[in-house]
């Protein structure tokens, strides 16, 4: 749900040494000399010790040891392209799945074709994303996440309202007026500029039927006056503008909102607030399609050495990937497991997460159809869609 262009990694490129640090723009290790293995995530929540970290360094082929930086995601493409550059850079890159035709255009990682990786077990829509121009350049490991409709039951019952009958924008917008007009407040979302408004946006606009291919158009505009109208209505806080994702759930977690959208990755809070789900409504009915969140594991590009690099990494992939390891994986990231027999024992352990199986299995990439020209069609809706929701 972040987003970089590759003009922003090029005019980046000296950055990198006074962001992080020397030490996280290149190794001045070799995989097959010093016997260790460069990692680097964004995660920087999971820290060094996590249940996250042990999982990465206990998949170090016999005789290496797995050194994993976790940097700042507005960081990482920069730092990337640097020590690529420099032929220095990690054996892996985990890299959110919007940035990833960036990487590719800009020769930051290197593709099935040279490296081997097998991407056949994995959902075909959730691997979707890190497919570009029919070739594969890294694996969903951090898991997916998509967007729902959460909702408070306490408020939902106070206002009358019966979920079971939200079947498209109509009944939903009826539904939040009964909400306010119990003395409650309607619904909150993130509509911040940038990637993380346009993730959010997305399913409203898929659900009215549009293309991202064909901006400008009537279904485009049919969500912006969803979503602006709620503000103008006072159903939405105008601070939606410039909320983040967490800003809006906290909103939500302080007890006066009826509703909230937002993703799996806050199914635990959700269930701690006894917080229920539904499916975000297309326009004239049904399910709307919704965004695939998630970090992809990428064999990073080398000139030297390669073929070695490229089977380490390939290693540590494939030890992370199978089941039993992915699974815990997934669950330490609170994220869903992009393999369909994985994310199914998820789904059997938790009642909460068991809601978003519709919704993940029918999730879309963002970047599955446009490759690199999504960055072009998100920057252009994020304009548009917040110059409507400032004119509210």
């Amino acid at each position: 749900m972040k987003s970089n262009t590759a003009l922003k990694i090029t005019a980046a490129l000296c950055s990198c040494a006074m962001l992080v640090g020397v030490s996280a723009c290149g190794s001045s290790n070799s995989a097959t000399d010093d016997k260790v293995i460069e990692w680097w995530d964004d995660w920087t929540r999971h820290e060094d010790g996590s249940e996250f970290d042990k999982l990465v360094k206990a998949c170090a082929p016999e005789g290496y040891t797995i050194e994993r930086q976790a940097i700042a995601t507005s960081d990482l493409l920069n730092n990337l392209t640097t020590a690529i550059k420099e032929d220095n850079g990690p054996d892996v890159a985990v890299i959110d799945n919007p940035m990833i035709p960036s990487a590719v255009d800009a020769g930051l990682v290197a593709g099935s074709d040279e490296t081997g990786l097998d991407v056949s077990a994995w959902d075909e829509n959730l691997e979707a994303p890190g497919v570009v121009d029919g070739q594969a350049y890294g694996v969903p490991l951090g898991g997916s996440n998509t967007l729902g409709l959460m909702y408070n039951p306490t408020i939902i019952e106070a206002a009358g309202v019966d979920v079971s009958t939200i079947t498209d924008w109509d009944s939903l917008n009826a539904a939040i007026k009964k909400v306010v007009d119990a003395g409650y407040k309607g619904i909150t979302f993130s509509g911040i500029s940038g990637e993380e408004g346009v993730f959010q946006f997305l399913p409203w606009f898929w659900g009215a039927g549009g293309d991202l291919s064909k901006l400008d158009s009537q279904a485009q505009k049919d969500a912006e006056d969803l979503l602006s109208g709620w503000i103008s209505k006072g159903w939405a806080p105008k601070s939606a503008t410039t909320n983040t994702q967490s800003a809006s759930w906290d909103l939500f977690l302080a007890g006066d909102y009826g509703f909230a959208e937002i993703g799996t990755w806050m199914q635990s809070e959700a269930d701690e607030a006894g917080a229920k789900l539904i499916p975000i409504p297309a326009k004239d009915g049904g399910v709307a399609t919704v965004p695939t969140g998630g970090e992809f594991a990428m064999v990073a590009y080398h000139k030297k050495d390669a073929e070695s690099h490229y089977k380490l990494a390939n290693q540590v992939i494939e030890c992370l990937s199978e089941d039993e390891t992915l699974l815990k994986v997934s669950n330490a990231l609170s994220n869903l497991a992009a393999k369909k027999a994985v994310r199914a024992e998820q789904l059997a352990a938790s009642d909460g997460l068991a809601q978003w199986k519709e919704s993940i299995e029918n999730a879309a990439g963002r970047t599955s159809d446009l490759g690199l020209k999504y960055e072009e069609a998100s920057a252009s809706i994020s304009e548009s869609l917040l110059a409507a929701l400032n004119a509210a």
